[in-house]
């Protein structure tokens, strides 16, 4: 097992790692950007050094500058969490090349994944079900007029290189496919520095449900059931659930099986998931994650597995620790994120202060959070603060104490999307499962009226209970206000006192 850990990432998933490391004995040492310099996760683990100013480029994404502190500090491996430089293979490279072991899959796993073109592909030979179109790059656009006549409109139009919603463009008649091939292969350029795109059928109204695997170095995979993520604003997930409404024991083996055969396609180790488009009873492949994913705490719950763990003693080199025949599904589990946005105006971010802060609890009830009464929310990251999962006996359980934790959480100093999420707990069709991943559009009118109600609401209690909890009783303001120096002083101690400061070394 690894001695020491380092963790190159910031927020809730640091935490996360942190957490892990400490049950397997393992040393941790992280690494922030001078915004995150108070962040909770600083404070939790062994070690923490600067790498770089705010900016993700000269920091988070620095690969030479995380690569330093890891041997500085005598990490033996570095587990990247999720985003940032978790599916890069020039990380995943430089990693092996110093004998430091990345914790995740193979450079060629992730290099193969990379490109949608190229994933497309290898799961079509490995007989995993893909969505009707073409694999090979789009040269001419008038050379694909004729796929999409023979696969039916509406198309869509993918960036090969494609991440996070982006470069993607739907055509519902040949006019629309020419001017939406020159914008996708435009906009792929700019973002991705790629213009390859390419022609899939476009389903209209699907299902999003992935896939969690768990894989090891001999041969051995398994996957933990579903997860339903079709609650999406502009391809972005804000509401998962496991396992998906929909779901049955058969139809959960066929896509089960068929992520296990994506995962050995590509000779697959550490944790994964494989993402699916549903619809009228048929699934297509959509694309494969080959990181540790946000919604994981959902599947730990209904799983009992701790993904985290297995993840990272698989790259110790451990065999996983079960067998298919031994996961068992129970019960069922929703996470909401908890973003610092402004679900009122078109959800632009709220950066801010954090003046108090009040956390959910109760029975079934999971905070995967980054925060503390206090901290900053800077501008210059994803805006995600806390994960909420709620658990319970069956589905409508789960639901009644989400919207009872939704109602406990108070973040006070910035906006949050709070009030969407209580919107949508209350909103009938979720509550039947009957959703896609249209649901925010199909359903706008009713949730704009519902968030402005519960958003007008969360601005009252704020002012009632600023000064009926946290003004009124001096005991009160006065641990709040120890627990933060309290922190703040454990952050300062944690950092090196001679590499408080990064270096361009």
């Amino acid at each position: 097992m690894f001695k020491k850990v380092l963790i190159a990432n910031r927020g809730e998933i640091a935490v996360r790692i942190i957490r892990a490391c400490q049950e397997l004995g393992i040393k941790t040492v992280a690494v922030y950007s001078e915004a995150d310099e108070h962040s909770l996760y600083t404070t939790l683990a062994d070690e923490c050094y600067c790498i770089g100013p705010p900016q993700a480029s000269k920091s988070y994404l620095n690969i030479d500058r995380i690569i330093t502190v890891a041997e500085k500090t005598g990490a033996d491996a570095i587990h990247p969490g999720y985003g940032f430089l978790s599916e890069n293979p020039k990380f995943a490279k430089a990693c092996e090349e110093r004998d430091i072991v990345f914790i995740g899959p193979p450079v060629e796993a992730i290099e193969s994944m990379g490109s949608k073109i190229n994933a497309k592909r290898i799961m079509k030979e490995a007989g995993v079900p893909v969505l009707p179109g073409r694999e090979d790059p789009i040269e001419d656009p008038h050379e694909v007029i004729e796929v999409a006549e023979e696969i039916g409109y509406p198309v869509i139009i993918k960036a090969s290189a494609g991440g996070g919603g982006m470069g993607m463009g739907v055509a519902y008649n040949r006019q629309e496919l020419i001017e939406t091939i020159e914008s996708t292969k435009s906009i792929a350029q700019s973002a991705f520095g790629d213009s390859t795109v390419f022609i899939e059928k476009y389903l209209e109204k699907p299902r999003h449900i992935e896939i969690q695997i768990l894989a090891d170095k001999y041969g051995n995979a398994v996957h933990l059931g579903d997860r339903e993520c079709s609650v999406q604003r502009r391809h972005q997930k804000l509401i998962e659930e496991a396992p998906a409404p929909i779901m049955t024991e058969e139809l959960r083996a066929k896509m089960g099986e068929a992520a296990v055969k994506a995962a050995k396609a590509i000779n697959y180790y550490s944790a994964g998931t494989v993402e699916f488009l549903y619809s009228n009873g048929e699934f297509y492949f959509l694309e494969m994650n080959t990181r540790v994913q946000v919604e994981h705490p959902i599947t730990e719950i209904i799983t009992g597995c701790d993904i985290v763990k297995e993840q990272i003693k698989t790259a110790a080199g451990e065999k996983l620790s079960f067998t298919q025949e031994d996961v068992e599904i129970r019960g069922h589990a929703i996470e909401c994120r908890i973003n610092a946005e402004d679900a009122v105006n078109d959800f632009i971010p709220s950066p801010g202060k954090i003046k108090h802060y009040r956390s959910p609890g109760g029975p079934g009830i999971r905070l995967d959070s980054g925060v503390y009464g206090g901290a900053e929310i800077p501008p210059y990251y994803d805006s995600l603060i806390a994960k909420l999962i709620a658990y319970g006996r069956d589905r409508n359980e789960a639901i009644a104490r989400m919207r009872r934790a939704l109602s406990e959480y108070m973040i006070i100093g910035i906006t949050t999307n709070i009030p969407f999420h209580r919107a949508v707990m209350e909103e009938s069709d979720f509550i039947n499962g009957n959703i896609s991943t249209h649901y925010i559009d199909d359903h706008a009118e009713y949730l704009k009226n519902k968030v402005i109600k519960y958003a007008m609401e969360a601005r009252d209690d704020e002012k009632r209970y600023s000064d009926k909890i946290f003004h009124d009783d001096r005991k009160i303001v006065a641990l709040a206000g120890g627990l933060n120096a309290y922190i703040t002083s454990i952050a300062s101690k944690n950092i090196d006192k001679y590499d408080k400061k990064y270096s361009d070394e």
